[in-house]
């Protein structure tokens, strides 16, 4: 495990911002030299702390305009055969394990209210699900 510190944490702050930025730009919002920023990066990548570069879209240019977190209760030790029928959905996203109330939560998204109201009711009848709350998300704020 890499140890960060606050050139790191800062860097990364910066390119979670704007990926995009240039190096020389970096290095000047950090006051640190180019090749520093340059072998940070690299860094960082080599040890896996970065693993990718995304791109932010516009809310309203996305197909899937609504999302919500759908927090799942399994009956049993059902959870691997929840995780693969949801794989199954197109509008799943993502499909994340937890611990407490909640055994898994998965990241949904549609097009419409109707659709989705249609997929809720769809998952809500796959075999080992006992329970459910959903929350659709309303806005997304930088961490």
């Amino acid at each position: 495990m890499i140890t960060l510190d606050d050139v790191d944490r800062q860097l990364i702050a910066l390119l979670r911002d704007n990926a995009r930025t240039s190096v020389v730009a970096l290095a000047k919002q950090l006051r640190v030299a180019r090749a520093t920023v340059q072998n940070r990066i690299a860094r960082l990548e080599e040890n896996g702390v970065i693993v990718g570069y995304t791109i932010k879209v516009k809310p309203a240019a996305e197909k899937h305009r609504i999302r919500a977190l759908m927090s799942i209760a399994v009956e049993g030790n059902r959870a691997a055969e929840v995780v693969k029928a949801l794989r199954g959905y197109p509008n799943v996203s993502t499909i994340y394990s937890t611990n407490g109330r909640w055994d898994l939560i998965a990241e949904l998204q549609a097009d419409s209210l109707e659709h989705f109201d249609r997929v809720l009711g769809a998952i809500r009848l796959i075999d080992g699900i006992g329970n459910s709350e959903t929350s659709i998300l309303l806005s997304t704020h930088k961490a």
